[in-house]
């Protein structure tokens, strides 16, 4: 089953575990209860809005269900991460050919993480209807360890040619910069899940090495999927949204329930992602000898829509 993706976007709430129910309640007025969500269908919780409360008991809960509990800042981006410190009963095992691994091994893994994000890169301005071509050639001269920086060669192209040429990614900027950072937040979350759920440590990475980030590996498995929140982002500034509301988080959130084609089929984005995972804790442990990495394309229901236009 997919997890649900729960967001707490409004203020003032706070939030609790009964009875196997995450319960959500207004702390203002008669404090009357909002809704509830079963604590086993829960994928993760993204705490994103102010005055929020919690219980430990919900977030142990959650912790034992595998299910992140996220803190984002007011620009959307997640700025804290809660995981469960237990994984699957072959996590020891898997943690240990993790931490095993050699160098060489890390360097090939991530030079295909880089050409499956460039190539999906390549599918999205495909679809948009802007040059393609300079990705899929970078994609190709890709080498271990991605040794030419061709990642950021091509982020250099990517984002002028998708959003145009004055556009610039930045984190701390608004209108199309926040619908970004808020999807990422999203799908961060789902991979962190993902990589928990394989039993591999999130702070072993593959690529990147910042000290102050827990989340190193999650960072490195979720490159390849984030061309697939720009196409979403893309899609919904071209109806006109240009903010984060209610209607741009559910588009985003759902995001991870559309299928993308695999080699054995139409598959859910958060299947794809957790597929990448346990493919990797198999690579670690010898039993494979790459990713299973999605193949390029855009999630069913978007190439339908562009069809449609």
């Amino acid at each position: 089953m997919i997890g649900r993706i729960v967001e707490i976007a409004d203020d003032r709430r706070h939030l609790f575990a009964h009875r196997g129910f995450m319960v959500v309640r207004d702390t203002e007025g008669e404090r009357k209860e909002l809704g509830q969500v079963p604590l086993d269908d829960i994928g993760a919780v993204i705490a994103n809005a102010h005055g929020l409360s919690y219980t430990n008991n919900l977030l142990v809960e959650l912790a034992q269900r595998g299910a992140p509990f996220v803190l984002c800042a007011a620009n959307h981006s997640p700025v804290g991460m809660l995981l469960p410190t237990d994984g699957n009963y072959e996590q020891s095992r898997r943690i240990d050919a993790q931490i095993a691994a050699k160098r060489p091994l890390h360097k090939q893994i991530w030079a295909a993480i880089v050409r499956s994000k460039l190539e999906q890169q390549a599918a999205v301005l495909e679809a948009v209807g802007a040059p393609f071509m300079p990705l899929l050639a970078l994609a190709k001269k890709v080498k271990s360890g991605d040794a030419g920086n061709l990642e950021a060669q091509g982020a250099r192209r990517y984002w002028g040619l998708l959003f145009g040429g004055e556009f610039r990614r930045d984190q701390s900027l608004g209108g199309v910069n926040n619908l970004l950072n808020y999807g990422y937040t999203i799908l961060r979350s789902a991979t962190a899940r993902a990589v928990i759920g394989a039993g591999l440590h999130p702070s072993i990475g593959l690529f990147h090495s910042n000290a102050g980030n827990p989340m190193r590996l999650v960072d490195d498995l979720i490159e390849p999927f984030r061309p697939l929140i720009d196409i979403k982002v893309w899609l919904l500034q071209k109806q006109g949204e240009k903010e984060v509301g209610p209607e741009t988080k559910r588009a985003l959130v759902q995001t991870l329930y559309d299928d993308m084609l695999t080699d054995v089929g139409a598959t859910p984005v958060s299947v794809c992602i957790q597929r990448v995972a346990v493919s990797l804790a198999q690579v670690y442990l010898g039993e494979r000898t790459r990713l299973d990495l999605p193949l390029p394309g855009l999630p069913l229901s978007m190439a339908a829509s562009l069809s449609d236009e």
